[in-house]
Order: C-alpha cells, then structure tokens, then sequence
C-alpha cells in the first residue's frame, strides 16, 4: 500500500494543477448561467457542470493523475480504493484507460447505480461495511495483502491537483467580477485544489465550502483549529458522508477557504429541484450542496447583483431516492409546512381548521387515532 504523498505548500500546487493530466479522461465542463436561481436570487448564479463528465463526477480527475503519476512498477500491478461511488467510477475508468486493475471497496450502503456503474467500468467489487470509514480500514487490509496501490480519494496532494483544474476552468472561462464559490465538501481534496488555485490567481474571490448539516467534518475541524472525527455521519449525501477531512485537505483549508456554510437534508432536496428546473437534469444530493449554500449565502447577506459561482458536482441519483427528494423539497424551499393540530372528534372539525389557515392548499391529510377520548390529525 502507498500512503499520500508529502504536504505541499498551497501556492506550490499552482504547478502541480498546471501539470495535472486529467484531460485524457475527463472533458472540460461548462460554466451555464442559471436562469431560475439567478432571478430568484436576485445575483447571476453560474453551474460549474461537473455532472457532464462521462462518469457524472468531477472525481475521475484526481483519480487518474494520481494513477498516471505512479512509478510504472507500481501502476502494472494494479490500484485499489475505497469509495462510496464516484472516487470509485474515477478509478475504474482511469484503470480501464491505462489497462490495470482496479479493485474497489465500497459501503453496503453505496447506491445501486454507483456499484453497477463501477463494475460496468471492469473493476472488481468489495462491499464491505455501512460507511466510508468502514471500507477504507478493508481496503487498507486488502492492499497489503495483495501488494496494490491504494488511491486515496481526497488526502493526496496528486489526487487535490487533479480537482483543482475545476478551479483552473472556473477562473478561465467565468466573467472577471466572480464574487465567491462555492463547492461541495467531503474530505476536502475539491476545495482544496480549487482553493488552492483561486487563492494564488484571485484572492479577492470567496471560496466558500458547503456541507450537510449531519456531516459537518470540515466545519467542525476549521472551527476547533484540528482535525475531528465526527461520531456519526448522515447519509443522505452518500458522497461527502465523512467522519474526518482529510490531513492535507485540512491544511490547505485552513489558509485557503474563507467559510463553511452547513444545508440541512430538505435545502439539499430543494437544491436538487433547483437544479432540475433549469438544467433538466438530476444532481445527486452531493452534488446539490453547493446550489443550497448559494441559497443559504444570498438569504443571510442579502446581496444582490453577484456572480456566484456552484460546482453541481454530481449527477449518480439512485432512481428511487427521487420520491423522497420531491417530498422534501417543498419543505426546504418553505413553500409547504407540515404540522399536528388536535380537533375534536366531531362533524365539522375539518372545515373548521381550514378556514383557520385560510386561502393555503392542503396537499395531504393523515388522521391518527390517540386514545379513545381524542384523535390526533396532520397536514401538510
């Protein structure tokens, strides 16, 4: 097994990103002006479309400059990594691309698409544990055992440089007045590489990290000044579902990200419709998180007349998490409310409350039997 290279100093990766070869593999994505949030926002919103790329993920980047920067020797006898999905598809493709083997240890949580998208790339499969933390400790015991090389998916400064050319695109295509960005954070290594390179070309712009509410790593780490372990982590947001940010990630943050702004699960789900209404695509909950911090940024600063910059950096939706995400976006856009009220059990009750909230639709009713002398009822 290797371990992640040496700490590089944050202006140093300007090379590294310059350098970086990821571009057999990955496209260059598009920066598209969000119609829908920039006028509701009342700032132009941009999409950094990261969902374009042929896995549906910017992780295909680091995972194959990691790979290419290999010594030969260690490259042939094949690469191993511990995924909950993309960090895997990025593996798998580079290892198709470069003829090698791949052996990926993913959760038993993993969605379904994300495991029959890596085996369709020719890697072989370990489901082993229900997180990311799980896998990574099998895959660690698998590496030296069968002599492979593991490929970290945040916390290696090659992987941080394949990430940061999303940076490197942002700077070169977006207008000139970006104001702040925002990206997504599991372990770190895309804010650390995108960081990285705003900062040493721009350091007027904001970069700004965004991650769930229920696995706030790189919250919670820059906020003590040191890494922290999270007891648990939500996993909703299978993609960034971290106990602890990364070692060199967390370095570089500490110089290089300006805030961390926390979603909740119905703001990811309200992101994820967002996203549908002008892109008329499906992001995965990850990759919606930085769609909710623009939300959340713009409410608590109230600015106006911004560009703002989201990295949309994921499209691996299983189908059927779809339902939970429709109901839940009503309640995280604050358009619908749901709520318990006692009446009392007799003709006429219903009518009554609505008439007490006056003009407002009631999309769902649900009456809950609570013992023989009251009733309970709910609506939304």
């Amino acid at each position: 097994m290797s371990t992640p290279s040496s700490a590089v100093a944050p202006g140093a990766y300007v090379e590294k990103i310059r350098a970086a070869r990821v571009y057999d593999v990955a496209r260059e994505t598009p920066l598209e002006r969000a119609p829908g949030l920039s006028r509701r926002t009342g700032n132009t919103v941009l999409l950094k479309r990261e969902d374009l790329q042929q896995v549906f993920s910017f992780k295909l980047r680091g995972a194959y400059n990691k790979i290419i920067n290999l010594d030969p020797e260690l490259r042939a006898r094949g690469v191993i990594a511990a995924s909950a999905g993309n960090h895997a598809q990025g593996v798998a493709l580079a290892a198709r691309q470069l003829g090698i083997r791949a052996l990926i240890v993913m959760p038993k949580t993993t969605p379904e698409i994300k495991i029959s998208s890596v085996r369709e790339l020719g890697a072989e499969i370990a489901l082993h544990g229900n997180t990311y933390d799980d896998a990574y400790a099998h895959a660690n015991t698998l590496a030296a055992e069968q002599v492979l090389t593991f490929i970290h998916p945040y916390d290696d400064p090659d992987v941080i440089a394949g990430q940061g050319t999303v940076g490197m695109e942002i700077l070169r295509d977006g207008p000139g007045d970006i104001a702040a960005i925002f990206v997504p954070v599991g372990g770190g290594g895309l804010i650390a590489g995108v960081s990285a390179w705003v900062k040493a070309m721009r350091p007027d712009i904001r970069v700004i990290g965004v991650e769930p509410d229920d696995a706030p790593c790189m919250h919670d780490a820059l906020l003590a000044g040191e890494r922290v372990v999270l007891e648990q982590v939500g996993i909703f947001a299978d993609g960034v579902a971290v106990r602890q940010a990364g070692e060199e990630p967390f370095r570089v943050a500490r110089e290089c990200v300006d805030e961390m702004i926390l979603v909740s699960t119905d703001e990811i789900c309200a992101a994820i419709k967002d996203i549908f209404d002008d892109t008329r695509t499906i992001a995965e909950p990850a990759g919606a998180l930085a769609v909710a911090g623009v939300k959340k940024y713009v409410e608590r600063e109230a600015c106006t007349d911004q560009v703002l910059v989201a990295i949309d950096s994921g499209a691996n939706m299983n189908f059927d998490r779809l339902r939970h995400v429709a109901e839940r976006a009503e309640l995280g856009e604050r358009r619908e409310v749901l709520f318990a009220a006692t009446i009392p059990e007799r003709p006429g009750s219903f009518r009554r409350f609505c008439d007490a909230i006056g003009l407002r639709g009631i999309t769902e009713f649900n009456y809950r039997y609570s013992d023989p002398a009251r009733r309970t009822s709910s609506w939304a």
